[in-house]
């Protein structure tokens, strides 16, 4: 069952991996690169001073540094007791991928899907009730983790199982900003 799976999973890169073309390559190599996402986390931080006020701003902003690096953490402990090869480094698959980049770490769980996932669910819980159009902001983490699809770097199962981990610790982190909120600050978002 697990290497039927496993087998799935690798034809359905190697599948999504060559709806690729030319036309679209530049596209997905500049969406998988974090700093070219500054624009629309200005964005989300103009948002976020504008309801939470400057004190528990300034709180947000540590706060989701930490996020930041406990889930980036997370995910290469994940690694490491996983240590399943990107498939780039895989003989048996990156024959068949159009290949762009070669990241040297493990595959399991991805790194981008679960931290975009994660700081996207933290901040939709966060706003949700004051900016109805924060719900778009899951496009964020979708085009994040797809374009590694696209580039060969993780299996669909990297993507999903990362996505879920990020939606525990996005939750968990806005549950927790919430505790301290009601602790610490008079105002309530």
């Amino acid at each position: 069952m697990f290497e039927t799976l496993l087998k799935f999973d690798k034809n359905m890169l190697v599948f999504l991996n060559g709806l690729g073309s030319e036309q679209w390559d530049s596209f997905w190599l500049y969406a998988t690169k974090q700093f070219n996402w500054v624009p629309l986390f200005v964005v989300v931080l103009f948002l976020l001073l504008r309801y939470l006020g400057w004190k528990k701003w300034l709180f947000l902003l540590f706060f989701t540094a930490l996020l930041i690096a406990f889930s980036d953490q997370f995910t290469n402990m994940i690694r490491v007791i996983f240590k399943r090869l990107r498939p780039i480094n895989d003989p048996l698959v990156v024959e068949h991928l159009r290949v762009f980049i070669r990241p040297q770490s493990y595959s399991f769980t991805s790194g981008h899907a679960t931290t975009s996932t994660a700081v996207a669910v933290f901040v939709i819980l966060l706003l949700r009730n004051h900016f109805k159009y924060i719900k778009f902001f899951v496009l964020f983490p979708l085009v994040f983790a797809y374009s590694r699809l696209y580039l060969g770097v993780h299996y669909p199962i990297d993507i999903l199982a990362g996505a879920a981990v990020g939606m525990s610790i996005g939750y968990g982190a806005y549950k927790l900003f919430r505790w301290f909120e009601f602790r610490y600050f008079d105002k309530v978002l």
